[in-house]
């Protein structure tokens, strides 16, 4: 310790409080991970004056380290962004939003086919707190403008729908809440920043969507093994009503998670075009199995809302546009419950498990009439099934879904 003699104190002490520090200008690929609740000052007047909500200056490990800062500034480069809090996970971006944006009186419009758990949290802490919400039809934009009232504050937007698969006119539902001031918050998972420009979506800086929330669960990072989600916007006014509210539900992350997704997301766009190249592949010959009825996919010609998809997602450009590994299929109605959970059971490589975007291949069987308000004539009748294609032999997929279909439904 400087000024004081070895002896003067005891080795616990001197070990706590060494004054050695490494030489400045060390580069690596990877950025260092910094850990910390305790943040150390240099004087009294740096405590009372240092800010953290312009990322100027560090005050406390939830309030940011230098490893989340940058993480923050990388995933605004991935989306299109300014300013980004990190969250626990997805539905913690979700609840942020509505919890610094909201109050008891607000309505919150939600699609139909909204990921399920924001549903939920609209039923149950918003609805408590005397939030009111209100489902509407996402292939339909004038469903959309017919149920904003003057109590709407907030409308969600997901594209493509959860499980369903529908691409909306996303265009569109954003020029309607637009035209009535009414902010919109898409959650961009599926499009990971990827697909298409959340705030920027005609190409042109003239319109987009006010806030991006992304479960960075998924593919930021890759591995099945992060739970992190995240806010993302570009004004700074509603930047900091999202900030102050994270701020005040002490939401933070751990530093490991936040090093895990650094790492992984410089090879999230060869990833996700692996996912992609492989979903399609799988999809396309999903169409041709006897036991399918149909097969969701924005990016096949038929499904829900493909010309949208197609559109927005570069397609439309003479290429072969974006698009995740998500597809779902409907089994046959001729097939029953108990024949559908043999086929899922009876897949070796997909395994049974919720969430998406890491190495290994998924099947999740959803009942369809439990998640939705209304029926939706654009489904074929049968029950659904979700895949999340991970990163394993294209062959080996089809060959382990051959087999399953052929003992389940017993289609030699």
């Amino acid at each position: 310790m400087p000024g004081m003699k070895d002896h003067d104190t005891d080795l616990a002490t001197r070990i706590v409080h060494h004054d050695y520090l490494p030489p400045v200008g060390f580069v690596a690929p990877q950025p260092g991970v910094y850990k910390a609740s305790t943040v150390i000052f240099p004087n009294v007047a740096a405590m009372r004056t240092r800010e953290w909500k312009d990322k100027s200056g560090y005050t406390y490990g939830l309030h940011g380290t230098p490893t989340t800062f940058i993480l923050e500034e990388r995933l605004c480069t991935l989306e299109g962004g300014l300013q980004c809090v990190l969250v626990p996970s997805g539905l913690a971006a979700i609840a942020n939003v509505a919890l610094a944006l909201l109050k008891p009186g607000d309505e919150v419009l939600i699609p139909d086919n909204a990921y399920g758990p924001s549903k939920d949290l609209a039923n149950g802490e918003l609805a408590r707190f005397g939030i009111t919400h209100v489902l509407y039809d996402p292939l339909d934009p004038t469903d959309l403008a017919a149920r904003i009232t003057p109590a709407t504050k907030l409308v969600w937007l997901e594209a493509p729908g959860s499980v369903t698969m529908e691409f909306p006119d996303l265009c569109e539902q954003v020029r309607i809440c637009r035209a009535r001031g009414i902010t919109t918050a898409l959650d961009n998972t599926w499009g990971a920043g990827l697909a298409f420009a959340p705030f920027d979506l005609t190409g042109d800086g003239s319109l987009g969507v006010d806030i991006s929330a992304h479960a960075l669960t998924k593919y930021p990072s890759g591995g099945g093994d992060v739970l992190m989600g995240s806010v993302i916007t570009r004004d700074l006014a509603l930047h900091m009503k999202i900030k102050l509210t994270h701020m005040r539900l002490g939401l933070g992350v751990g530093v490991n998670d936040a090093e895990a997704v650094l790492r992984s997301l410089p090879s999230i766009g060869l990833r996700y075009r692996a996912h992609d190249e492989a979903a399609r592949t799988l999809a396309q010959w999903m169409q041709q199995q006897p036991a399918i009825a149909q097969v969701l996919h924005p990016a096949l010609a038929g499904s829900p809302g493909h010309d949208h998809w197609k559109a927005l997602c570069g397609a439309a450009q003479g290429g072969p546009g974006a698009a995740a590994g998500l597809f779902s299929v409907m089994i046959d109605a001729r097939f029953t419950q108990d024949q559908v959970d043999l086929f899922c059971d009876s897949l070796r490589l997909f395994k049974l498990g919720y969430s998406w975007g890491g190495p290994m291949s998924l099947v999740v069987p959803y009942q369809l009439a439990s998640m939705r308000a209304r029926s939706s004539a654009h489904l074929q009748p049968g029950t659904l099934v979700r895949f999340s294609i991970g990163l394993e032999s294209v062959e080996d997929l089809q060959q382990d879904l051959q087999q399953a279909m052929e003992r389940a439904f017993s289609l030699a």
